[in-house]
């Protein structure tokens, strides 16, 4: 009041304003001090403000829940939680105490799930703390320490109200050197279902459970007579190995009332690996698997596993329905790829399980569906389409029954989405695991507590569950199925139940983005095309069809499967691979390349072989040879002949084709095989023949060089018999000369002077002279006669 009188200009002299202001500044030290000694942040309620963490809405201490037991208590039963706290913050946490608080019964799912979103919220409610007796204490917090925490409570001690589900959350609190008063530093919220007796009424439960792998069969065999199946990678040993993901999921479902949903490729892949197989390595290279006594075992537990239970078979490699509506109706051959993955069904299923699957029951991804899908679905002989109720929703306070009529005879088997993805994401630590049993079963709880009549839920969980989901799913089952509120129900039982009339029977239109862009595109299914066009070609040539037939056709039915969503470079690569393959197949039946060939006559035969690489024959082949030039060469008469052609396999065949020249020249001549029905097999073979062609003109001189050849010898054969016969004459006349000198007398015959014995000397000589050659040209007169005939018109080819 002075300050306000000498603001307003009262008579106060100045030294006494002076006097006063400097008083009151000494009396305000000590409250100033005090002041600066306050805690930097008091509590909320005391100065109506928040702490950083509690502004953001978690403690500086995390609270986990690893295990509480029971799931589902009931009368008598003393509910035990373990787990630990963990101090975050930076300072010590003093005079710290763990206890349990129980809050109100939350009646609607709905609430259940924003309870869960909030689950460690220090600002939320905490609920009423059970006897302080119950709790546990910590002299100290160390930061980055966790402390474990056990604690047991009679059920009677929570003081639990009527049939629901409540709110049990573990809560943490203390103080520190900056916040010293009690309060909650951390918490972690769960669900308590409570139903201590029988239900009247109890929910029809069903619970898939998948067995359903990635592809690891190649269309790829050893390249021998027993077919050795090749694998991609060594992982499915990994998998059926004792601790394995799928050894975990037959080790656990065997012991729960489940219908099993599985892949008959799965099955497939595990019987060839019983049998002799083969390791394809990164860089191509093959070695033998040793894992077949881990596969017959696993088959053998599986087997066991599903004997008297219903077995629901999908498509040979879990085709992907949704991509194959969007993008492959649209590709000619697509959906018979689906329709033969339906019809391998029971043949492979039954050989090795034993059992008689289930066959009309579709799934497609994550079980969302539009018309387009609903449609291809039931294509392939499936009338019963299992969707989820996030894609085909119903606007109703409650959750009617899975079954309803989507018409065309069709019935779409509607999973509860909360309860069908109660188990994704990380659950390897102890506290996300019993978090999601605990919602698990409080929404099945909750479900069942909305009506009071009876309704048949279905659910589909994610197709290839983890080993730490697989242990938990298993977990939540084993309680619910020992509840007081819930009954094991098959899936055939579920789709044949009474529909709910005010249930939403119409297919959305829409389709999610985040699983459309999942999807496999137009071009995978053009490029499975593609190779089955291939394989059309090349099969209608092979003497046991089958043994290429199967192995592709069941490869391609891998190419659409849905393990490939999200993995685009890894489908692409193994399509490449199929189609690569079957290349190389065709590649070896194929023609061999020749060289330049020479014909030096009229006439020849040229000779094509045909190789064979294959381990089985080939036939129904025709080999054509086309001469581009025929007025200059021409094919067995013609422009081209065509020989059928019939090769054994691991064997050549050499083809002979008549030809015949009319001019000198080169001429191009067409070697390609050819199928029955008139389309080409392989890649031709072109070459050139070099004709060297006799003229008549030089046949008219070689003639004539021949009859002058005849004319010699047949003078030279007339003049040495003249010269015999003188010789004879002359030695006729000598031997009469001799007896007429001779004592007989004049009997002696009279002298001959043409006997060559009596010739003079000269004639002699002359005689000598005649039988060498008269002219230098001549033969000498031994010589043989050459033939006049003609030349032959065979002629040999050199290649």
């Amino acid at each position: 009041m002075a300050e306000a009188a000498d603001f307003q200009g009262t008579s106060a002299s100045p030294a006494r304003r002076w006097l006063r202001r400097t008083g009151a500044l000494l009396a305000g030290a000590p409250l100033l001090a005090g002041l600066l000694q306050l805690p930097a942040a008091p509590p909320a309620d005391a100065a109506g403000q928040e702490s950083p963490q509690a502004a953001s809405g978690t403690g500086s201490v995390s609270v986990a829940i690893d295990s509480l037991s029971p799931s589902a208590p009931t009368e008598g039963d003393t509910v035990t939680v373990s787990g630990t706290v963990t101090n975050n913050g930076k300072q010590a946490v003093t005079d710290a105490h763990v206890d349990l608080r129980v809050g109100p019964s939350l009646d609607t799912r709905s609430a259940i799930d924003a309870l869960a979103k909030k689950s460690d919220d220090v600002q939320g409610p905490v609920g009423e703390q059970v006897g302080g007796k119950y709790a546990e204490k910590f002299s100290q917090l160390t930061p980055g320490v966790a402390e474990p925490f056990d604690i047991s409570v009679p059920i009677d001690e929570l003081d639990l109200g009527p049939d629901g589900v409540y709110q049990l959350a573990v809560a943490l609190s203390g103080e520190t050197a900056a916040q010293p008063w009690d309060q909650v530093l951390g918490i972690q919220r769960t669900f308590l279902p409570w139903q201590p007796e029988e239900a009247g009424t109890k929910t029809r439960t069903t619970f898939l459970w998948p067995l359903v792998s990635t592809v690891h069969m190649a269309a790829e065999t050893g390249s021998n007579e027993q077919q050795t199946p090749v694998f991609r990678d060594d992982e499915l040993a990994e998998e059926i190995a004792p601790g394995g993901r799928l050894d975990q999921m037959v080790s656990l479902g065997k012991d729960l009332d489940v219908t099993w949903v599985v892949d008959p490729d799965l099955l497939a892949s595990v019987d060839a690996m019983t049998r002799s197989y083969q390791i394809r390595a990164a860089d191509g290279t093959t070695t033998s698997g040793k894992n077949q006594e881990i596969a017959k075992h696993w088959l053998a537990e599986l087997q066991q596993a599903v004997t008297g239970r219903e077995v629901v078979a999908l498509p040979f490699g879990d085709p992907d329905l949704a991509s194959l509506a969007h993008n492959g109706t649209s590709v000619t051959g697509s959906l018979s790829h689906l329709k033969e993955a339906t019809d391998v069904i029971d043949d492979t299923v039954e050989t090795i399980l034993h059992v008689k699957p289930s066959t009309d029951f579709a799934w497609p991804v994550d079980g969302a569906v539009d018309p387009s899908i609903v449609k291809v679905a039931t294509s392939a002989g499936a009338d019963k389409v299992i969707a989820r109720s996030d894609s085909l929703q119903d606007n109703l306070s409650y959750t009617p029954s899975a079954a309803r009529p989507i018409g065309g005879g069709t019935t779409a088997v509607v999973a509860d989405s909360r309860l069908s993805t109660a188990f994704q994401g990380n659950l390897t630590k102890a506290s996300a695991s019993t978090l999601a049993v605990q919602r698990f079963l409080a929404q099945s709880l909750t479900l069942g507590l909305q009506t009071g009549k009876q309704r048949s839920v279905v659910v589909a969980p994610q197709r290839m569950p983890s080993v730490s989901q697989a242990q938990t799913m298993a977990e939540a089952l084993s309680t619910l199925q020992d509840g007081n509120w819930s009954e094991s129900q098959d899936l055939s039982a579920a789709a044949k139940a009474k529909p709910d009339p005010a249930a939403n029977t119409k297919v959305p239109s829409g389709y999610p983005l985040s699983l459309r862009n999942q999807e496999l595109r137009r071009s995978a299914f053009e490029q499975i095309a593609k190779t089955q066009d291939k394989l059309d070609k090349f099969k209608v040539i092979l003497t046991r069809q089958s043994r290429v037939v199967t192995p592709f056709g069941r490869a391609m039915n891998r190419e659409m499967s849905t393990s490939w969503r999200g993995r685009g470079a890894a489908a692409l690569e193994y399509r490449d691979g199929i189609e690569s393959y079957l290349e190389g197949l065709i590649d070896g039946v194929k023609l061999i390349d020749k060289s330049e060939t020479k014909l030096s006559g009229r006439s020849a035969t040229i000779p094509v072989t045909v190789q064979n690489n294959l381990v089985q024959g080939v036939e129904h082949l025709k080999l054509r040879l086309t001469s581009t030039n025929p007025t200059r060469l021409k094919i067995g008469g013609a422009a081209y002949e065509e020989q059928r052609v019939a090769v054994n396999g691991g064997h050549s065949q050499s083809v002979k084709f008549t030809t015949s020249a009319n001019a000198n020249g080169r001429a191009e001549v067409v070697a390609q095989l050819y199928t029955e029905d008139g389309r080409p097999y392989g890649a031709d073979v072109t070459f050139e023949v070099k004709v060297t062609e006799v003229t008549p003109t030089v046949m008219l001189v070689i003639g004539g060089g021949v009859l002058l050849l005849v004319l010699a010898g047949f003078r030279m054969y007339t003049q040495r018999k003249r010269a015999a016969a003188r010789e004879a004459t002359e030695d006729g006349t000598a031997e009469t000369d001799d007896d007429a000198d001779s004592p007989q007398g004049p009997a002696a015959a009279p002298r001959n002077p043409e006997a060559p014995g009596d010739r003079p000397e000269e004639e002699s000589e002359a005689g000598s002279r005649a039988d060498a050659p008269q002219q230098p040209s001549d033969p000498a007169p031994d010589t043989a006669a050459e033939s006049a005939d003609p030349s032959g018109t065979g002629e040999r080819v050199d290649r």
